[in-house]
């Protein structure tokens, strides 16, 4: 049936489809229950195209993490107005004498990004751990653009979508503020430059959430020292250290073409101001810039 037909709009409408999911038995006792569900210990809180889903998959097979339904619930972005309830379904019943060695968690990478999100968690979650990857911006840049390609959700060429992107922001930011039940596709989609202002971000998160809860890690890091990097983690959810069968990058994206040579030095041009912010704010400097050099050679 065509995606504009009148019954194929209203089948897909936010309230029809909640309305399908409690239909079946097993959701419907979810949401009876979600009063005694436990809420999450941890969030992966982005960024995009991070490293997020890799780290995701170590730590729900970790024998001590207990996961929830799924792995992005999008409640503090997309589904908060579902309220706390539809929240904590998605999550297991506390075990007594058990709990205290486990964690709950989850992990939704647009939640570094999206303006409310992190005042949200800081009043539902008072005392959740954060965990955020950071990548290398440009980088991460290209790989939201192919991301995008391959979801059918860009038509522009990269160079033209940055281009594109002050226009299509404009003002979504505020509206998304102004109105805590709006949505932005743009916002959540196109924002190859902005989601890589890292600083602009952090300094929110570190003004609700006091720094012994929040883990920032280089991604790249991530990928070059995965168990080094794993085992620190572990540590700072209070895990046992441990193992998965193998590490590497559980779900790797294909590209369409290379990030022209041009692009890739404005893009380096771009971000060095911010990165510069975000070295100062964390006293970490990732030179970020010299290895997108060394790619580029």
């Amino acid at each position: 049936m065509a995606r504009n037909h009148p019954f194929t709009r209203f089948w897909h409408r936010p309230a029809v489809r909640e309305a399908r999911r409690l239909v079946s038995p097993r959701l419907w006792y979810r949401r009876a229950t979600a009063k005694r569900r436990r809420l999450p210990d941890f969030l992966v809180a982005g960024a995009q195209k991070a490293g997020t889903t890799s780290l995701w998959e170590y730590l729900s097979e970790h024998p001590h993490v207990r996961s929830p339904m799924k792995k992005e619930m999008m409640f503090f972005d997309k589904n908060f107005s579902r309220g706390l309830n539809w929240y904590r379904m998605h999550f297991p019943f506390p075990q007594p004498g058990t709990d205290g060695a486990t964690a709950c968690g989850e992990s939704t990478a647009y939640y570094m990004f999206h303006p409310l999100a992190p005042q949200r968690i800081a009043e539902a979650l008072p005392g959740v751990r954060i965990v955020l990857l950071l990548r290398n911006p440009a980088d991460r840049a290209f790989s939201h653009y192919q991301l995008n390609l391959r979801r059918g959700n860009e038509h522009l060429s990269f160079e033209d979508a940055l281009k594109a992107e002050p226009g299509r922001l404009a003002g979504e930011r505020e509206r998304l503020i102004a109105d805590p039940s709006y949505y932005s596709f743009e916002h959540e989609r196109h924002s190859y430059l902005a989601r890589g202002r890292y600083a602009e971000q952090l300094r929110v998160w570190q003004s609700l959430i006091s720094r012994e809860r929040l883990l920032i890690l280089d991604s790249s890091n991530f990928f070059k020292n995965t168990a080094e990097v794993f085992d620190r983690v572990a540590d700072f959810l209070g895990l046992p250290r441990w193992r998965p069968r193998e590490f590497g990058n559980r779900f790797p994206g294909e590209y369409q073409a290379k990030m022209n040579e041009a692009t890739r030095q404005w893009l380096i041009d771009y971000f060095r101001p911010h990165n510069a912010k975000l070295y100062e704010l964390l006293g970490r400097d990732f030179s970020w810039e010299q290895r997108t050099r060394q790619r580029a050679a």
